[in-house]
C-alpha cells in the first residue's frame, strides 16, 4: 500500500537449548568458528566427520535453567541469532554461543543479544560476566570491547581460547 512504512524490528526471548532453531543456530555458529580456525591454520574447512563428532559432543545442557539461559535474537520474527549464558561460580556468569547468521550481520543485533544476556545474568545474581574468544575472531573482540568488556588474564585453560574479557555488571 501506498504510503505505508514497514518496520522492522529485533525481538530476544529465551529458547530451549535443545530446540530445532537452537540446533541449527548452534550448528551454523560451530560451522562457522572451526572452518574459520581449519581455514587459517591448515588451509581446509573442517572434515564433515570431525564437525558432526564436536557439534554433537556440546548438547548446550549448560544453558538450561536454573544456571544457564540460551537467548534468540529473531529479526522480522525468523531466528537470526543467539546468545547464551551460564552461572560458572554464584556471582559470575559466562557468556557463550553469540552468533549471528552471516546475513543479519551489521544490523545491531549482536549487542542487544548480549545486553539482553548480561540482563538475565543479573536477574540470576551474577554480578560480572565472563567470557573468551579467539585472536582470528575480530569481530567478537569489537564488540566486547565496545560493550564495555575489559581484556584479562586467562580465566582458564580450554582449548581454542585465547582472549578472555571481564565486565562488571552492577553499578
Amino acid at each position: 500500500m501506498a504510503g505505508m512504512t514497514r518496520t522492522t524490528a529485533w525481538t530476544i526471548a529465551p529458547e530451549p537449548f535443545d530446540s530445532p532453531v537452537a540446533a541449527a543456530l548452534w550448528r551454523a555458529y560451530y560451522t562457522e568458528v572451526s572452518d574459520r580456525w581449519y581455514q587459517l591454520h591448515e588451509g581446509r574447512p573442517t572434515e564433515p566427520g570431525e564437525l558432526e563428532r564436536e557439534i554433537a559432543a556440546d548438547t548446550g545442557e549448560y544453558l538450561a535453567p536454573p544456571g544457564g539461559l540460551l537467548l534468540v535474537g529473531r529479526y522480522d520474527g525468523e531466528p537470526a541469532g543467539s546468545a547464551g549464558l551460564r552461572l560458572t561460580e554464584p556471582a559470575t556468569a559466562e557468556l557463550t554461543r553469540v552468533f549471528l547468521y552471516p546475513e543479519m550481520r551489521g544490523r545491531g543485533g549482536a549487542a542487544l543479544l548480549v545486553r539482553a544476556a548480561e540482563d538475565a545474568a543479573r536477574g540470576l545474581g551474577a554480578e560480572r560476566m565472563v567470557l573468551d574468544t579467539r585472536t582470528d575472531l575480530v569481530e567478537a573482540r569489537t564488540l566486547y570491547a565496545r560493550l564495555g568488556y575489559q581484556e584479562t588474564a586467562p580465566q582458564h585453560t580450554r582449548a581454542y581460547a585465547e582472549h578472555w574479557f571481564t565486565k562488571p555488571l552492577t553499578a
